[in-house]
C-alpha cells in the first residue's frame, strides 16, 4: 500500500512539472527600475488570474542600458518565451535586437514605441498628447508667461522626444518658453542635481516639468531642500506618491498620469490572444493607444484612493 502511493504522489508531481511546462511565458520587459513600474505589475498580476495556461512576470534590467536590456531579452528568447512586451530603453539604437526578438516571440512595445521594427503592436499613452496636456497645466498655471526648465531621464527615447514635442505644441503662441531640457540617464541622483543646477545657473527659471516619472520627485526634494518649494511652477508626469502629495499640498500644479496598470492587463491578455491566433485585437494603424489623465489638487484623492485599491496598498 505505501508503494503504491508513493507511487501516486510521484506521478501526480510529474503531471504538475508537465503542466507547468507546457505554460507558455509572456514577459513585461521595463526600461528601468522606477516605482511608475509598480502599477504595471499589479496589471500584469491580474491578467495572471484570467490566463491560467500562461505564466506572466515583469522584469527590470540590472540597470537603464540597452546593452543590459538586449541581453535580457536574449535570455527570454533563449528560455523560450513566447510572449515579450517591452519598453525599450533605446529604441533607435535597438532595431536589429527588437527585429530578433520578433523573429521567434509575439512583441509588442509599451511606454516608448518602435515603429521602424517589427513589433506587432504598440500600448501604451500618445505621448504627444500627454505633453500637450501637461502644457495645458503651464499655461493654466501660469497665465502671464514663464521660463521652463524640463528634466528627462533618455531624452533620445521616443517617450520623451514626443512628450517635449507636445508641450511645445500646448504652448504655442504663449509667453511660456521652454528653454532646455535637462537629461540623467535614469539616474535619480544626478536627476536631483540637474535641478539644483539649474536653481544656481538658471535663477530666472520659474517653472519645472518633470518629464519622467521620477525627475518631478526630484524637482520637489531639491526645491524643498533649497528652499524655493511653492515659489516655482512645477509640473509632472505619472503619479509618484511624492508627486501626488504636492498636487494635494498644492507645491506642484498638476501631473499628467498614463495608466500602466492597464498596459500590463490589457497588454498580456493581448499579447495571449495573438499566440492563439486572434489577431483581431490588433488595429489596422498597429497602435492601442490609453488615455492620460490630468490629475489637479481637486481630483487627487479619488485617483490616489484607485491607484492604491489597485496596487494592493493601503
Amino acid at each position: 500500500m505505501r508503494n503504491l502511493v508513493l507511487a501516486g504522489v510521484a506521478a501526480a508531481l510529474l503531471c504538475s512539472t508537465a503542466q507547468a511546462a507546457d505554460k507558455k511565458a509572456l514577459v513585461f520587459v521595463v526600461n528601468g527600475a522606477s516605482d511608475f513600474w509598480k502599477s504595471a505589475e499589479a496589471g500584469v498580476k491580474k491578467a495572471q488570474a484570467e490566463l491560467p495556461n500562461y505564466t506572466l512576470s515583469l522584469k527590470y534590467p540590472e540597470q537603464s542600458s540597452a546593452a543590459i536590456q538586449n541581453r535580457l531579452l536574449d535570455d527570454l528568447l533563449a528560455n523560450g518565451t513566447a510572449g515579450i512586451m517591452v519598453s525599450a530603453v533605446d529604441p533607435k539604437t535597438q532595431t536589429e535586437e527588437l527585429n530578433k526578438v520578433a523573429s521567434q516571440a509575439v512583441l509588442f512595445t509599451t511606454d516608448s514605441d518602435a515603429p521602424s521594427t517589427k513589433r506587432i503592436a504598440y500600448i501604451g499613452s500618445s505621448n504627444v498628447e500627454a505633453g500637450k496636456q501637461a502644457g495645458e497645466l503651464m499655461k493654466k498655471a501660469l497665465p502671464n508667461g514663464g521660463k521652463c526648465m524640463g528634466f528627462v531621464g533618455l531624452p533620445g527615447a521616443d517617450n520623451a522626444r514626443e512628450r517635449v514635442e507636445g508641450i511645445k505644441a500646448g504652448i504655442a503662441g504663449t509667453k511660456i518658453t521652454m528653454v532646455d531640457v535637462r537629461a540623467d540617464d535614469i539616474d535619480q541622483a544626478r536627476a536631483k542635481r540637474n535641478v539644483e543646477d539649474t536653481l544656481t545657473a538658471n535663477p530666472d527659471i520659474n517653472c519645472m516639468v518633470g518629464i519622467y516619472s521620477y525627475n518631478t520627485p526630484q524637482i520637489y526634494q531639491a526645491l524643498k531642500e533649497g528652499g524655493k518649494l511653492g515659489q516655482i511652477t512645477v509640473i509632472g508626469f505619472d503619479e509618484d506618491p511624492i508627486t501626488l502629495g504636492g498636487v494635494k499640498e498644492g507645491t506642484i500644479a498638476g501631473t499628467v498620469v498614463q495608466q500602466p496598470y492597464e498596459w500590463g492587463y490589457q497588454g498580456m491578455k493581448d499579447m495571449a490572444k495573438v499566440i492563439e491566433g486572434d489577431s483581431s485585437v490588433v488595429p489596422a494603424g498597429k497602435l492601442m493607444i490609453i488615455p492620460t489623465k490630468l490629475i489637479e489638487k481637486d481630483n487627487v484623492d479619488a485617483f490616489w484612493a484607485e491607484l492604491k485599491q489597485r496596487q494592493g496598498r493601503k
